[in-house]
């Protein structure tokens, strides 16, 4: 069944603003029809209102969903389109993640003018970011390094880095890409070293949960890979409870036929690590992500998670 018209709620960013506008035109093309049947709702959330501190101190996860969560309540939107690092592990009730859009590289960036690497970086050097996860990870190679908050969008980051006003910044590669400024990275970290988020580089799209016109409509966008995998991780998540007060990382993908992953918390300065793996079928991700993160949870000392 062809929508006769659909609401689309996004974030204000242009990294939001070019994943809406790419939902658009896959619906447009996915339903030979008009993209003008797809309106597209700008919707400030408290995440975009915080610049002056981490979100972690601000209540984590979900401030970059709420508002939208709201409006879809209200039945101001019919769909929302989010990046999956940003979902939190329970939606309100009435919600559900519908599915995801074919996940992009998830690697992370670096961005320096003094330096390809991470531990090329001058001594005692400096590294903005407002992720802990990459904080923690950074500390893990390099000890020395001052990491300090670096909020803002895309373009705001990548200029302080590229003028030398700090000497590095880590971006989400699949952001610079949906944006045209892959060409910007200084270099793409391994995922070995550096482990991503939970969610990063896929594209999440929520709905409501009876809303047949509108799940109906995004179905023949969604991937079911990257659904598998974002199962996985995001039950590993849930277990650890994570919230963006602890450094996580998490990483699944399907290897002829079955689910690979990979999960890891640190400590914020990097000094420790704990790892997880887990291999198993697709129709038991979310199982396989549960199993793994109750694995790393029995195993953690006492003040590694809040």
């Amino acid at each position: 069944m062809t929508p006769t018209s659909l609401k689309i709620g996004t974030r204000g960013s242009p990294l939001a603003l070019a994943q809406a506008h790419e939902t658009r035109r896959l619906l447009a093309v996915a339903h030979d029809c008009e993209i003008g049947r797809f309106e597209i709702i700008i919707i400030r959330t408290s995440g975009d209102m915080i610049q002056d501190r981490a979100l972690s101190e601000a209540g984590g996860k979900g401030l970059f969903t709420k508002e939208i969560d709201a409006a879809m309540l209200k039945g101001e939107i019919d769909i929302a389109v989010h990046s999956s690092k940003d979902l939190p592990t329970v939606l309100p009730d009435g919600i559900v993640i519908a599915g995801y859009l074919p996940r992009e590289d998830v690697r992370d960036a670096l961005i320096s003018a003094c330096s390809d690497t991470v531990v090329g970086l001058p001594r005692g050097g400096t590294l903005g970011t407002a992720s802990l996860r990459r904080q923690a990870q950074v500390k893990r190679l390099r000890p020395d390094l001052q990491v300090g908050l670096l909020r803002g969008n895309v373009e705001t980051r990548l200029g302080k880095a590229e003028r030398g006003e700090i000497d590095a910044t880590l971006l989400a590669y699949a952001g610079l890409k949906r944006l045209g400024l892959a060409h910007r990275a200084t270099a793409l970290l391994d995922i070995d070293a550096f482990l991503p988020a939970v969610g990063q580089g896929a594209i999440g799209l929520t709905a409501r949960s009876g809303d047949a016109v509108a799940n109906d409509a995004i179905a023949p966008l969604l991937d079911a890979s990257t659904g598998y995998a974002l199962a996985v991780e995001r039950a590993f998540l849930a277990v650890l409870d994570g919230s963006c007060r602890t450094p996580i990382a998490g990483h699944a993908r399907v290897v002829d036929g079955a689910l690979d992953f990979r999960g890891m918390v640190l400590r914020v300065d990097g000094s420790e690590t704990f790892e997880v793996g887990a291999r198993g079928g697709v129709t038991e991700a979310a199982s396989l992500g549960n199993e793994a993160g109750h694995d790393l949870l029995s195993r953690l000392p006492a003040g590694v998670l809040p």
